[in-house]
């Protein structure tokens, strides 16, 4: 039985400014919901290193990057509205 891989999202944002805030908020949330224990959030605060927004092309924040697994996915926003982030990272809902 193939070892799950674990999911690994960096989430730029800029400083504690409510849509920053709010995008960790809801993106730990549905990790929670969905993949338990099977992911990383990095959180990239461009504020302290504008310099690592080149390397994943990042103009606007917040902005969520999917690395793992590939193909890299990028959402742009707050995160708020749960079915269209799940969707564009691919995230299958856990039925119950």
């Amino acid at each position: 039985m193939p070892k799950e891989e674990k999911w690994e999202l960096r989430l730029y944002i800029a400083g504690q400014t409510p849509n920053s805030v709010l995008a960790l908020k809801n993106i730990s949330k549905y990790c929670e919901n969905h993949l338990k224990g099977k992911y990383i959030i990095e959180v990239v605060d461009l504020l302290k290193n504008p310099q690592l927004a080149e390397g994943d092309q990042i103009f606007a924040i917040p902005t969520l990057v999917r690395k793992v697994p590939v193909p890299l996915r990028k959402i742009i926003g707050d995160l708020s509205n749960e079915e269209k982030v799940l969707v564009g990272l691919n995230i299958r809902p856990v039925t119950l």
